[in-house]
């Protein structure tokens, strides 16, 4: 390719994978459906995008890469504490999971799509892996409640390296039958196995050590944190790869998943590879469905289509089915969980680099059975998987419920009056004295602080879609609202004015401020002093007779209402807002001993 041609492809790389992350945000789409169509689109028919031209032998190890990048910061999203509640249940599916899912899936290459026996088997080890790139997505949109979660997030990502070894193994086990015998493929296998897992978890294990000592011992300024994580994904990925290939998505997953939990602040490192990873996993769905000739779908024809359906109907829930059979998980779970599969990026780079391995003649059909796959899946689940957890009762369409920071005597008796209303509302605290007592008031609970980077993946936040921030400390409210207005959107958090603002009057930075609850002045000190001087969190409901007006009369306007309840909505009052209640609508309120 001439230079202006490779500069318009790049170019094309960015403007078609931005544009269509930002349409599919836009349309509510899963993004890869409309990333993958940018790829036709660019390669096959307009001929913008050519990889093999552009980066000639550079395009595969390229994409090695940047798998690397995307595995390492979607593990980064795992924490220890989560394996307590289902550690039994991911295992399974590594296990027992994943050899259903390869045997079936080689059986179903084989009879469907009438492969030979060689590609069918790497086709269903290359199937085995799910991916965070569209399982991520999917997860957010929906919140489930309960521990299908982190199942899903979980399995989604430590899944993508043994998928990419078992093909490996598989593609080296046939090699040295054809060379030296079956005999031999045995001793392979177990070699090639033993030597993935000692290079991958080495290599992880070191560069984890390493960069964590480097923060924790401020070697490193804020600014160059995320390069030189950066510089040792890569060290440790090529060093693993070096010694047993593809065992460098081992290193750098374990990687991950040792940083996330090594209690070093990772800011600025999950900042930095969150959008680095976006914009990989855009460039290379593109690049690599520029690479797909439109008439190779073709070939599969209905069979394809068969195919698709037999992974979606037969493997998936067979897998679960072995999966979770020890497990307490109950039958909407587990249903659930047997419709979320999703196949993504590392499928399809997997899938690349072996169908050049195994030449013209036995590759041609495994990458488009491979993109049928990712396209098919996406599209069932990423359409489906959110209508499915709310006929299960796993996920609310507007989540109502509240997750009040700070567990101190006032935040316990709006929970206790929210839950009363039918809300959920869990309380989070550092004090493991007002975790205690509001434990034993029946209130849901999380001792943990909410700043610390891991804050929004150990909790169940099923059903919760505000923040209360209503600490004694005004910064850490702030801060909090700050954080989880990403999760929750920036009308859905809210705290208690600050000290400075009621007092001297002083405003806080437009970019640092949240809605400020119930009243106009409303500080923590206020609010205890209330509480503590005998007034009370108290319900009513309005009627014709009892409306609006009269509740004020009764209660001599003394009375701070601090939420509506109408039918299945909560309405959380904030200084700003006026109060429209009507006939019918719950009145929280808080008021004296003898009002309302």
């Amino acid at each position: 390719m001439e230079k202006h041609s490779i500069l318009i492809a790049l170019a094309s790389l960015i403007v078609f994978g931005t544009g269509a992350q930002w349409l599919a945000w836009k349309l509510r789409l899963p993004s890869i459906l409309l990333l993958l169509g940018c790829g036709f689109l660019a390669g096959p028919v307009l001929g913008i995008v050519e990889p093999d031209k552009m980066f000639g032998d550079l395009l595969f190890p390229f994409i090695s890469l940047c798998v690397a990048v995307i595995l390492f910061e979607g593990s980064l999203s795992l924490y220890y504490s989560e394996l307590k509640e289902m550690g039994a249940v991911l295992l399974w599916f590594l296990t027992g999971g994943m050899l259903v899912t390869w045997c079936l899936s080689t059986l179903g290459a084989h009879y469907i799509l009438n492969m030979q026996w060689l590609p069918s088997t790497l086709l269903g080890a290359i199937l085995v892996v799910t991916g965070p790139t569209v399982i991520g997505p999917i997860l957010r949109q929906i919140r489930p409640i309960g521990p299908v979660g982190p199942i899903a997030r979980w399995e989604g990502i430590v899944i993508d390296p043994v998928g990419a070894i078992l093909a490996v193994l598989v593609y080296d086990a046939y090699s040295s039958s054809v060379s030296a015998g079956s005999n031999a493929s045995y001793l392979v296998v177990a070699q090639g196995l033993i030597v993935s897992l000692v290079a991958g978890i080495s290599c992880g294990v070191a560069a984890a050590t390493i960069v964590v000592r480097l923060i924790r011992s401020h070697s490193l300024p804020d600014h160059l944190e995320s390069l030189v994580t950066l510089l040792f994904v890569v060290l440790s990925f090529t060093v693993s790869n070096l010694i047993h290939r593809e065992s460098g998505l081992i290193a750098v997953t374990l990687m991950g998943v040792l940083m996330a939990n090594s209690g070093v602040s990772l800011k600025h490192v999950g900042e930095f590879k969150e959008s680095l990873s976006l914009l990989l996993i855009s460039g290379l769905f593109i690049l690599l469905a520029a690479r797909v000739q439109p008439e190779s779908f073709t070939v599969l024809g209905w069979n394809g289509i068969a195919f698709i359906a037999f992974m979606i109907l037969v493997v998936r829930p067979l897998c679960v089915l072995v999966s979770t059979w020890t497990s307490n998980l109950n039958w909407k779970e587990k249903v659930f969980l047997a419709w979320l599969a999703p196949r993504g990026i590392v499928a399809a780079a997997v899938a690349s680099i072996f169908a050049i391995e195994l030449g013209p003649e036995d590759g041609a059909g495994l990458v488009p059975a491979i993109f049928l796959v990712i396209v098919g899946t996406v599209v069932v689940y990423g359409l489906t998987a959110y209508p499915l957890a709310l006929r299960l009762g796993l996920a609310s369409r507007d989540p109502q419920g509240l997750l009040i920071v700070g567990a101190h005597q006032g935040a316990q008796a709006i929970a206790l009056a929210v839950q009363e209303a039918g809300f959920p509302v869990l309380l989070v605290d550092t004090n493991h004295r007002n975790i205690r007592e509001a434990k034993m008031a029946g209130l849901q609970t999380e001792e943990l602080n909410i700043l610390q980077d891991e804050a929004s993946e150990g909790m169940d936040l099923g059903g919760i879609g505000r923040l209360l921030a209503m600490t004694s400390n005004d910064e850490v409210n702030t801060l909090a609202s700050m954080n989880f207005a990403e999760l929750f959107g920036r009308a859905n958090v809210f705290q208690l004015t600050p000290w400075r603002q009621a007092e001297k009057n002083e405003s806080s930075a437009l970019h640092l401020r949240s809605r400020y609850l119930f009243t106009a002045g409303l500080t923590f000190e206020r609010l205890l002093e209330r509480i503590e001087s005998g007034e009370e969190v108290k319900m009513t409901k309005l009627s014709k007779e009892y409306d609006f007006a009269k509740f004020k009369e009764t209660t001599d306007g003394k009375a701070t209402v601090l939420f509506l309840v109408a039918g299945n909505r909560l309405t959380i009052l904030d200084a700003e807002g006026r109060v429209e209640a009507k006939s019918g609508d719950m009145v929280i309120f808080l008021s004296g001993p003898n009002g309302g």
